[in-house]
Parts: structure tokens; C-alpha cells; sequence
């Protein structure tokens, strides 16, 4: 009931989403001043490797649960409202519903890259193993 009630309130944000949407490429990657945020578990942290300087702030855990509260705190520790910031997940799903959230409800400035990391991978993308002590 949960992950539905948050679906819907997620769809209906996306009709008025104030956010960017950008294919994620490595060019971008590479030339982007925007702090990346990787909203992946940790499992696929591990399974795929991280982009080297982004930054690790769960959404979803394995199981499909989330805690608003708790994720906004961490990404408050790395952006503040106003500062322009990317989302990546892996193909792209969960940064599309969540930074419509947070675009339009929580008047966050977010870039949703489309694609994810799968997209990445397939445009010959390298990157970097994960280590537990590299989430920041």
C-alpha cells in the first residue's frame, strides 16, 4: 500500500515536474560540474562499480522500501536547495520518479539522466569498483 499511495503521488508530479532530463552519456560524465547523485543499492554499487566522485545516497533498498526523510537529510549533506545536481540510477526508472518528486514537490533543481548506467555501460563507460568506505 505503501510503495502504491508514493506511486501515485510520483505520477502525479510528473504532470506539472519542473525538472531536466538529460541522456546520460559519458561525455556528460566527464564534463559535468553537477554532483552526481547515485540513488542505486549498495548491491548493485558493488555488482557494477560507481562513477568516480559521485555521490552515494540510497533510495530504494533491496527490498523496494524507502524513507523520505532519511534520504532527503543525506542529499541535504551534499546539495543545498537551489544547487543544480544529476540523478542516476540504473536504466533510468527511479531517477525519473524521484526527481519529479523532488523537482516539483520539494523544489529541488535536479537533472534526471535518462538511461542510467546501463546506458552508460553500453557507450563504453569505465567505472570505478566500489569500496564500502567510498560512500559519502
Amino acid at each position: 500500500m505503501k510503495k502504491t499511495l508514493f506511486g501515485l503521488l510520483l505520477l502525479g508530479t510528473t504532470l506539472f515536474a519542473e525538472v531536466t532530463h538529460v541522456q546520460a552519456t559519458p561525455k556528460f560524465i566527464t564534463e559535468t560540474k553537477l554532483k552526481i547523485i547515485d540513488i542505486r543499492t549498495e548491491g548493485e554499487w558493488i555488482q557494477t562499480g560507481v562513477i568516480r566522485g559521485s555521490h552515494l545516497i540510497t533510495f530504494f533498498d533491496e527490498r523496494g522500501n524507502y524513507d523520505i526523510e532519511t534520504f532527503l537529510s543525506q542529499l541535504d549533506n551534499v546539495v543545498t536547495k537551489g544547487e543544480k545536481f544529476a540523478l542516476i540510477c540504473r536504466t533510468g526508472s527511479r531517477t525519473r520518479m524521484i526527481s519529479n518528486f523532488l523537482g516539483q514537490k520539494m523544489n529541488y533543481d535536479v537533472v534526471n539522466l535518462q538511461g542510467g548506467l546501463m546506458k552508460l555501460f553500453r557507450e563504453g563507460f569505465q567505472p570505478e569498483f566500489y569500496t564500502p568506505n567510498q560512500k559519502k
